[in-house]
């Protein structure tokens, strides 16, 4: 399935067809979320991966938060938790999650990153660092509204599965493993401390950032079938 999801993916990043990147998009995202509801594999134990944490690194400067609000949107959708920090080579993310999960995660996140970023590379303004202010609050919408999409098509795509089913479907299963990984979240990353919110966005910027994710379709029409926290 992650082989998949990865060739779909790198098809959507490598096409300057907004059409047919949407629809690699799509494709990837019914895909992903059939395959984390399928009543089989959430019944076999077997199935099941181990909980794992993982390092993704931000790297430094203006857009770290944004990326990190990125990240935060697909993990969501994905029951993955996620806390950042600083180390001297930059920000890193550190997400905890069935390892199936986190898989999926980093894998749409850098392939919805590198998309978000070859659009932010086009946008100009008078000087370097109103370009700046623009592309990062670009991609603060952009990953606003690629949460929001991703939420409804897991929430279709749930509702859909579960239709007619007077024992909630997969429901039960998925919220023992949401609990799960809330558990071992908590005792792998230990105490935690919430860091200072990030700077304003520009509304201009957030629009356009919100618009290019909506473009961006993730298959909501098609799917109804110790670490303290840095400043970053």
């Amino acid at each position: 399935m992650l082989q998949k999801v990865r060739k779909l993916m790198d098809k959507g990043a490598a096409t300057t067809n907004p059409h047919e990147a949407d629809a690699f998009a799509r494709k990837a995202a019914e895909l992903v979320a059939m395959h984390r509801i399928d009543p089989e594999r959430l019944a076999d134990p077997a199935a099941q991966s181990e909980l794992v944490v993982r390092e993704l690194p931000l790297g430094r400067g203006a857009y770290v938060r944004a990326r990190l609000a990125l990240l935060l949107a697909v993990s969501t959708a994905h029951d993955a938790r996620v806390v950042f920090g600083t180390t001297p080579t930059g920000t890193v993310a550190y997400v905890a999650g069935y390892a199936a999960d986190v898989d999926v995660v980093e894998v749409m996140y850098t392939s919805l990153h590198a998309q978000a970023a070859a659009q932010m590379m086009q946008e100009r303004r008078s000087t370097a660092a109103a370009t700046q202010r623009f592309r990062r609050s670009f991609l603060f919408g952009y990953a606003d509204r690629m949460g929001e999409l991703l939420a409804n098509s897991r929430l279709e795509t749930e509702a859909s599965v579960n239709a007619g089913d007077p024992a909630g479907g997969s429901a039960p299963a998925l919220l023992e493993r949401r609990l799960r990984v809330e558990a071992f979240a908590k005792d792998s990353f230990g105490r935690v401390r919430a860091a200072r919110a990030p700077g304003a966005a520009q509304a201009t910027g957030w629009r356009a950032g919100a618009e290019a994710a909506e473009r961006a379709d993730v298959g909501r029409a098609r799917l109804l079938g110790r670490r303290a926290i840095g400043a970053g």
